[in-house]
């Protein structure tokens, strides 16, 4: 089981260069297998809202929640500590130190384009490796 990170996610939606291999790993992969976290859920409503996408964003969560291809994870306060000492431990910022702390707690494969998780144990996915298996 996967968790896309925010990268993945803005990859596609602002069809940039790899957006053919996410919007591939969406479509060839189980659904329930892809997570996504309510941060990134956030971050991408902030992110498409700055660019004047709203309606990009409202059908994002339509296509990618609302059809049950990708779950929502959440951390609680009580997991707050796994992310500062995430962010300590491997030198990652808030962002990808709650992505790492939620694909330890549900014991996920990260999904990314962000070589900072490179330096963690868990490390990370692209969706070309993912759809080689």
């Amino acid at each position: 089981m996967y968790l896309l990170d925010t990268s993945i996610i803005l990859e596609l939606l602002l069809d940039q260069e790899k957006a053919d291999d996410v919007e591939q790993l969406l479509r060839e992969t189980q659904s329930g297998r892809l997570h996504l976290t309510e941060f990134t859920l956030y971050s991408l409503g902030i992110i498409l809202t700055r660019r004047k996408l709203q309606d990009t964003f409202l059908q994002a969560l339509d296509e990618l929640l609302g059809t049950g291809t990708v779950r929502l994870v959440r951390l609680l306060v009580r997991d707050m500590k796994a992310v500062v000492d995430a962010s300590r431990r491997f030198n990652l910022d808030f962002d990808d130190a709650y992505q790492y702390a939620a694909a330890e707690k549900r014991s996920l494969e990260i999904v990314s384009f962000d070589r900072d998780f490179d330096r963690t144990p868990r490390g990370r996915k692209t969706p070309t490796e993912i759809l080689v298996r």
